[in-house]
C-alpha cells in the first residue's frame, strides 16, 4: 500500500498509464496529461532539482496560478524527500520575505515574469535561496541573473541524470514513509504573520481516505482546481483525495475564465470557501433583476417551491406527490438552467469550508437542488474534521466527525480535535505548538457545541464571540453572513461586544452596486463617491432591515456606515482567503468605530492613496452614518 503522494502517482502510472490525470485549458483548448506523462514530468523535474543540489528535508516554495507545473513541482520535491510550501500569488513582497526566510526555502518555482520581478525586488533580503525556476517564459528572455532557470531546462537535467542513473528515482521514491513531511501550509494569519503547519503524508492521506469513505468520488469523475493551491482546501481535494482515487484534475485557463471553464467541464465534485458561493448567488440575483417581469415572476415562484422542498429535506420528511410534481416543474423550468449557467448541473456533491456559510446562502443552493454540504476543519487538521452526510444536512450545523476523528468540547466551550490528520506541529515555533497541541488534542480556538443529533454547531472564533451589556452572547460572523447574502454587500464587519449595542461597517459590492446605479440613472465617479450616495445608503438600509428581522432584539444593527474604501489583503485588513482581521480593522478604523457609537450623523476622514509611480495624495471624505431608528 502506498505511503506517500509520489508513491500513489507511481501506482496510477503503472495501473492506468493512458487514463487522463490532469487537464489544462490553453488558448481555449483542453490539453490532457495521462498518468504516464504526469509521472514523467514529476520524475524528470525531481531529478533536475536533485542535480541542482536539493536534498531531503529541504523546502521548495511554489508561487503561481493553478497549473500542472504547480502540482508537478510539489510531488517532485516530495519524491526526493523534500517538502514544499505554497505561497499565494497575490502575496506582497513583505509577506513573501517572511515566509521564505522562516520556512528555510532553498528553491523557488514561480509561474511568470510578475513573480520573478517580486523575487528580484526582495533578493537582498532572502537567505539560502539557490535557484528560481519559472515555467512561463514570456517577458523573461533578457533576464540575465544566474540563479534563474527555465522549467523545461531543469527537466532536461533530470533526463540526463536518469540516463546515467537508471532506477535511482524509483528507488528513492520507495524510501518514502508516511511520517515524512509533505508540505508546510500557511495558516490564515488573522492575528499576525502566518504560522506554518507541518503536515505529513499520513496527515493528508488519512484525511483523504476518510473523506472518500463517506463521499466517494469515482476515478472517472472530474474536479476543477481553481482555488489557490497554497490553500489547504485545494491541497485536500487535488492532492490528498485526487491522488488516492485517481480522478481527473482540471486547471482553468485564467482566473477570469473559471466560471466558463467549470461550465465546460461540468465537475461531479466542487469545494469552495463561502465567498465563492456568495459570489454565485450575487450573479444570479443581479441577472434576475435585469431580466423580464415574466422571468422574474417564474424565478420567484420556483424559488418559493425550492425553499419548501429544501426545508422538507432538512427536516428529513418525505415530500408528497404534489410537492414532488411542483418541484419537478421548478427544476425543469428554472433551476436546471441556473445550474447550467453556474456549471453546477452535474454536481453530485459540493462542499463549503474555510469559514461559516450563512444559512440564507445554504438554503438557496439546496432550493436549487445542489447537494451543498458544510465542512469544518482547518489547516492544522489537513482541511477537514467534520462534514454533513448525504440525507443528513442541517444548515445550522457543520455535520458530524469523519471516521478516525474525535471531537470534544472543553469546559470553556472550545472545540478540541484528535485525528491522524492533525498536524505534527508548527515549523520552528515550539511555543505555538505547545499551546495548540495539548495531550494529543488540537485546541482549535473555535467555540461550539453538539446538538441533540450529534451535529457540531460552530458559533464563531472563541475570541470573537461577543457579550452585549444585557448579557446576550452573539456571533458577529453570523450577522455578517446575513448581511453578505445581499448582492450589494461585499464585506461586513460587526462590532458590539465592548459597546452598548451592535453596529456595522460595510463594503458595497462595487460591480453590482455600480450596475444598479447605471440601471437607475445614478451618476458616480469613484468607489468612494458611489458608496456615499444617499440612494446607495437607502439600497443597503433595506438589506440591513431584512437581516435585523431574523436577529434577537439585542443583536440587531442600530447604526452602520459604508466604508470609503474596500478592505484589502494587501493592507493586512483581510487574510489571503478573505477572512477579516478583526483586530487590525478595529484599530485602523477606530475613529469610525467611535463615530458609530456617537450621536453624530457623519464623520470626516482623510485617506492617503499611493499611485503606482510612488506619489501620494490625501483625500478628504465625509462618511454618512446611518441610524436604523432602533431604541432601547
Amino acid at each position: 500500500m502506498p505511503e506517500t503522494l509520489p508513491q500513489y502517482l507511481l501506482q496510477h502510472a503503472q495501473t492506468t498509464p493512458e487514463a487522463t490525470a490532469l487537464r489544462e485549458r490553453n488558448y481555449g483548448i483542453w490539453q490532457a496529461l495521462t498518468w504516464r506523462e504526469y509521472l514523467d514530468h514529476v520524475k524528470f523535474f525531481s531529478l533536475g532539482l536533485h542535480s541542482l543540489g536539493l536534498v531531503p528535508e529541504e523546502t521548495i516554495a511554489i508561487i503561481g496560478d493553478n497549473r500542472p507545473e504547480w502540482v508537478i513541482s510539489e510531488l517532485a520535491a516530495q519524491a526526493v524527500g523534500a517538502k514544499s510550501i505554497g505561497i499565494y500569488q497575490d502575496a506582497v513582497v513583505k509577506e513573501m520575505v517572511y515566509i521564505f526566510n522562516h520556512a528555510d526555502v532553498s528553491f523557488v518555482v514561480v509561474e511568470d515574469q510578475e513573480q520573478v520581478d517580486k523575487l528580484l525586488e526582495m533578493w537582498d533580503d532572502l537567505k539560502g535561496i539557490r535557484k528560481v525556476i519559472y515555467y512561463d517564459p514570456k517577458g523573461l528572455r533578457n533576464y540575465t541573473e544566474d540563479y534563474l532557470l527555465y522549467f523545461p531546462d531543469v527537466e532536461e537535467m533530470g533526463r540526463k541524470f536518469d540516463e546515467e542513473n537508471p532506477g535511482w528515482w524509483e528507488a528513492r521514491v520507495a524510501l518514502g514513509k508516511e511520517s515524512d513531511l509533505a508540505i508546510l501550509s500557511t495558516t490564515s494569519g488573522t492575528t499576525g504573520n502566518p504560522k506554518l503547519a507541518m503536515l505529513t503524508h499520513k496527515n493528508l492521506l488519512s484525511m483523504g481516505d476518510n473523506l472518500m469513505s463517506i463521499d466517494p468520488i469515482a476515478p472517472g469523475d472530474e474536479f476543477v482546481s481553481f482555488l489557490p493551491l497554497a490553500w489547504i482546501g485545494e491541497q485536500m481535494m487535488s492532492l490528498g483525495c485526487g491522488l488516492q482515487i485517481g480522478f481527473t484534475i482540471n486547471f482553468p485557463e485564467e482566473p477570469e475564465t473559471v466560471q466558463h471553464d467549470i461550465r465546460e467541464i461540468g465537475p461531479q465534485a466542487m469545494f469552495s470557501p463561502p465567498r465563492i458561493w456568495e459570489n454565485l448567488i450575487s450573479q444570479v440575483q443581479v441577472k434576475i433583476e435585469d431580466s423580464t417581469k415574466l422571468k422574474q415572476s417564474m424565478y420567484q415562484r420556483a424559488l418559493k417551491i425550492g425553499y419548501e422542498m429544501a426545508d422538507i429535506r432538512f427536516r428529513k420528511e418525505t415530500p408528497t406527490f404534489v410537492q414532488k410534481l411542483k418541484y419537478f416543474w421548478a427544476d425543469w423550468a428554472v433551476f436546471q438552467e441556473i445550474k447550467d449557467q453556474l456549471g453546477l448541473r452535474h454536481l453530485d456533491r459540493a462542499y463549503t469550508g474555510g469559514a461559516a456559510l450563512g444559512p440564507d446562502v445554504f438554503r438557496f443552493f439546496h432550493a436549487l437542488g445542489v447537494n451543498l454540504k458544510q465542512i469544518y476543519g482547518s489547516t492544522e487538521t489537513s482541511g477537514i474534521s467534520v462534514v454533513h452526510r448525504d440525507g443528513d444536512v442541517k444548515f445550522q450545523t457543520v455535520g458530524t466527525p469523519i471516521p478516525e476523528t474525535e471531537i470534544k468540547i472543553d469546559e470553556s466551550g472550545e472545540i478540541l480535535v484528535s485525528s491522524p490528520a492533525v498536524m505534527i506541529g508548527y515549523y520552528k515555533n515550539e511555543e505555538a505548538t505547545k499551546e495548540t497541541l495539548v495531550d494529543g488534542w488540537l485546541q482549535t480556538g473555535d467555540a461550539g457545541y453538539f446538538d441533540d443529533d450529534g451535529h457540531l454547531i460552530v458559533i464563531d472564533r472563541a475570541k470573537d464571540v461577543m457579550t452585549l451589556h444585557d448579557g446576550t452572547k452573539f456571533s458577529p460572523q453570523f450577522i455578517e453572513n446575513k448581511l453578505k447574502f445581499s448582492p450589494y454587500v461585499k464585506e461586513a464587519v460587526v462590532f458590539g461586544g465592548d459597546w452598548p449595542f451592535v453596529t456595522a461597517m460595510l463594503n458595497i459590492d462595487f460591480a453590482n452596486v455600480g450596475k444598479w446605479a447605471e440601471n437607475n440613472h445614478l451618476t458616480y465617479t469613484t468607489y468612494t463617491d458611489l458608496a456615499q450616495k444617499s440612494e446607495v445608503y437607502e439600497l443597503v438600509r433595506v438589506r440591513v432591515e431584512e437581516a435585523n428581522v431574523d436577529l434577537p432584539p439585542a443583536a440587531r444593527i442600530r447604526r452602520f456606515v459604508l466604508l470609503h474604501k474596500e478592505l484589502d489583503a494587501d493592507d493586512a485588513e483581510l487574510t489571503r482567503t478573505r477572512k477579516v482581521r478583526r483586530n487590525v480593522v478595529a484599530q485602523r478604523y477606530d475613529d469610525i468605530v467611535s463615530a458609530l457609537y456617537s450621536q453624530s450623523p457623519h464623520l470626516d476622514v482623510e485617506t492617503v492613496i499611493t499611485y503606482q509611480d510612488g506619489r501620494t495624495a490625501t483625500l478628504q471624505t465625509r462618511l454618512r452614518i446611518e441610524d436604523m431608528g432602533i431604541k432601547e
